[in-house]
Parts: structure tokens; C-alpha cells; sequence
């Protein structure tokens, strides 16, 4: 359950938490015409708190929009500065923050027409996305009998909501089935993502990433090729197979919500030892060093603020 914060900034103001509603007729309720970032505030041990890659995920923000054709008034110097307003008016040193932009209840049909577009960011406390225990013993996933968008299919390099039902379908049924994720396979049978994350595997002490041709680049993706290249590693953005993941030493998730979580079995084979091997805990050491603000060669990646 979301714990419940005292205000969300929604079309250019701050209103209380039960007051940002919608009417039941909005057409992005309808037919998922709304694009959204998720983002994460972290606790720094110096006393300030920042935000991680903010920028980048308001810049994401806007190109989704002009992607999927939704006029957005705001540029992404302003959402950042409302996701700050937003998070001082909660008081929240840390937690997740969900900007969305979705358009409005009007003309009722598949063309949304003159339809408002609206425009809010809520954040609130929020811990580990797949649980504090998988981020050391790691999560048991399957690869999904749902594939993931062909990129003439759904306009896949933006983070619409609309996209996501394909995300749910997938975690769905691989919930049902016992797993904790699921993998996503693209049209051709290659390894693609997660149902809300990019996937690294590791053999022989070289990672491995899907190409960005086929999956929603992420910057934590982004940020751990950075960081594990940094610390030595060579990383390749191959086209695999799920049978690569079958014997990899190691395998993991990365994203805003995961951040950095191992993987122990892919359709019931077991990774490496079956936990979080050493890439990846050494990644996962380094990241949140970085994120609480003890590593200053990646502080450009920090949008910091007190409360």
C-alpha cells in the first residue's frame, strides 16, 4: 500500500493528498493516454538529501509526451523545481516520486481531441520495490509467455501508461505462477527486460545487457554501465538468449524501483550459487554510496535539497 503523504503538486499547485482527484470519465482511464516517470529521493549521511537523476527523468518526461502527441506546457526545468516544492512540503528526506501526465475527461472516444491535459507529482516513503530480502538473496523470475511491444507496435521508447498493461500481464501471471518477476522476450524470442526493469548478466567476469533497440533505457541501467566500467569491468550490449541466462554466473535487475537486484533462478534453474553473487553486490555497495552522497565523482547525478 502507498503510505500516504500530506500534498501532490497537480496542474501548477500543491493541494492535499485526498484532493487530487479525477472524474471517472478521464480519458487516460479509458485508453491509457498518459506518460510517467519514477524516480527516487535518497538520505544522504552528509544530512542532505538528493534526488537521483532528476534531470535526465524530467527530460525523459517531456519526450514521452511529444512521443505519444500530448502538448505539455511545462518544460523539464520546471517539473524538476516542482518535484522539489513537492518534496519540502512533505517533509520526505527520501522516498519515491511519480510524475504523470494524462489527459483529461471531455470528448469521450479514442481521439482525445480538445481534452485538458493534466500534469502531478506525488511522492511518498517507500522501500525496496521487490523487498529488502532480495536485495541479498535475490528473486526466483520466469520468462513470460507475453512478449514485450514490437517497436511499430507501441511507441516504445516512451514511458506511457498505456504500455504498461503488456508489464502487468507479464508480472501478473508470473505472481500466479510463484515467481517474483518475470523476464520479457522481444518479438524475435530475444531477452529484452523485466516487467519494470533492464536485466545484466554476468560470465567470466564480463556483464552483459540487452541492446537499447529493443527495451525503455533506464539510468540506473545506465548508471551501473557507467560504474561498472569505472571499476574495471567490460560491459557488452549483446542480443541474447534465454538460454545465456541459464548459465550465467551471475544475473540481475536494475531500475528506479529495484535499483540494483539479484537474480537467483530463471525458470527454475538455479544462477551462479543462488544469491546475489560478487558483480553484483560490489554494484549494489558502490550505487549506494553514490546515492547517499559518499562518492563526489558522481555528484552530477544528484539533484540535492534539505528539509
Amino acid at each position: 500500500m502507498v503510505q500516504k503523504s500530506e500534498t501532490i503538486w497537480f496542474d501548477g499547485k500543491l493541494v492535499p493528498w485526498d484532493e487530487a482527484n479525477v472524474h471517472v470519465l478521464t480519458h487516460a482511464l479509458h485508453y491509457g493516454t498518459s506518460v510517467f516517470e519514477g524516480i527516487r529521493a535518497y538520505e544522504g549521511t552528509n544530512g542532505k538529501s538528493a534526488v537521483f537523476r532528476l534531470q535526465e527523468h524530467m527530460d525523459r518526461l517531456v519526450d514521452s509526451a511529444k512521443i505519444i502527441g500530448l502538448d505539455l506546457k511545462y518544460n523539464s526545468e520546471q517539473l524538476t523545481e516542482a518535484t522539489i516544492q513537492t518534496l519540502e512540503s512533505n517533509g520526505l528526506k527520501e522516498g519515491y516520486i511519480r510524475p504523470l501526465v494524462f489527459v483529461g475527461a471531455g470528448a469521450m472516444g479514442v481521439h482525445p481531441g480538445a481534452n485538458p491535459l493534466h500534469v502531478c507529482i506525488a511522492a511518498w516513503p517507500w522501500g525496496a520495490y521487490l523487498g529488502e530480502e532480495a536485495l541479498e538473496k535475490g528473486i526466483r523470475v520466469k520468462c513470460s509467455s507475453f512478449t514485450r511491444h514490437h517497436v511499430n507496435v507501441m511507441m516504445t521508447k516512451a514511458k506511457s501508461g498505456g504500455n504498461y498493461v503488456n508489464s502487468v500481464l507479464a508480472k501478473t501471471e508470473a505472481v500466479a505462477d510463484g515467481y517474483d518477476e518475470a523476464v520479457m522476450l522481444d518479438p524475435q524470442g530475444y531477452v529484452a527486460e523485466g516487467t519494470g526493469e533492464n536485466l545484466f548478466m554476468v560470465k567470466d567476469d564480463v556483464i552483459y545487457t540487452p541492446p537499447l533497440h529493443n527495451v525503455l533505457g533506464g539510468f540506473t541501467r545506465d548508471s551501473v554501465i557507467t560504474l561498472a566500467g569505472d571499476l574495471g569491468y567490460e560491459v557488452r550490449e549483446i542480443t541474447m538468449g534465454r538460454d545465456m541466462l541459464y548459465i550465467a554466473d551471475e544475473v540481475f535487475f536494475t531500475g528506479t524501483a529495484a535499483e540494483i537486484t539479484p537474480v537467483r533462478e530463471v525458470d527454475r534453474r538455479v544462477i551462479g550459487e543462488g544469491k546475489a553473487g560478487p558483480v553484483a553486490k560490489l554494484l549494489q555497495t558502490e550505487f549506494f554510496r553514490i546515492v547517499k552522497g559518499e562518492n563526489p565523482d558522481y555528484a552530477l547525478w544528484l539533484h540535492e535539497y534539505e528539509i
